[in-house]
């Protein structure tokens, strides 16, 4: 098992570029790795609910799930 950290730094200009920390993430979970989230810039807006409920980029799930599911596996995010 590895830890691995996924750093973001878009922001809802770019909704997929955006959601790839944390969805990269779950993958990591889904793998048995203990991943983690820094947001930098920009991207430290993305854990806001009215934002992140607006957030979805291209074939993947929208934000508000993809944080939901890391809230709940208790992946740390760092902002």
């Amino acid at each position: 098992m590895a830890t691995i950290l996924y750093v973001g730094k878009y922001g809802s200009a770019d909704p997929t570029e955006a959601s790839m920390p944390f969805h990269f993430a779950i993958g990591a979970l889904d793998a048995g790795h203990q991943p983690q989230i820094a947001l930098a810039g920009e991207a430290t807006y993305l854990i806001k609910d009215t934002i992140a409920a607006q957030i979805h980029g291209m074939g993947i799930p929208p934000l508000k799930e993809l944080l939901q599911k890391i809230i709940e596996h208790g992946v740390p995010i760092a902002i």
